[in-house]
């Protein structure tokens, strides 16, 4: 069975770091491309960044954000500095492995000010 798994959401003070890792598992494939979204409660979920054959950024986020991967671990990372309180919002994976695509189970992200 495929699997997205995120790890690496928290409580963290406005102005700190996060980095959240996203694991495939259970695939032949390889990621090829991938995307954090989040959704923070009563708004609807939107594109953070997205990684491919290049990488793009919501305005939001750009220069605090920096989304990568690393193939031989089958993983995609997003690291998150200068954290705000509107960062605030349950963080999800979503990759193509093949030509199949895939949500992870999401991970909380929590801003205090």
């Amino acid at each position: 069975q495929v699997q997205l798994v995120e790890s690496g959401g928290g409580l963290v003070q406005a102005g700190g770091s996060l980095r959240l890792s996203c694991a495939a598992s259970g695939s032949t494939f390889s990621i090829n491309t991938a995307a954090w979204y989040r959704q923070a409660p009563g708004s609807q979920r939107e594109l953070v960044a997205g990684i491919g054959s290049i990488t793009t950024y919501a305005d939001s986020v750009k220069g605090r954000f920096t989304i990568s991967r690393d193939n031989a671990k089958s993983t995609v990372y997003l690291q998150m500095n200068s954290l705000k309180p509107e960062d605030t919002a349950v963080y999800y994976c979503n990759a193509f492995l093949g030509r199949l695509n895939y949500w992870g189970q999401g991970t909380q992200v929590t801003v205090s000010s």
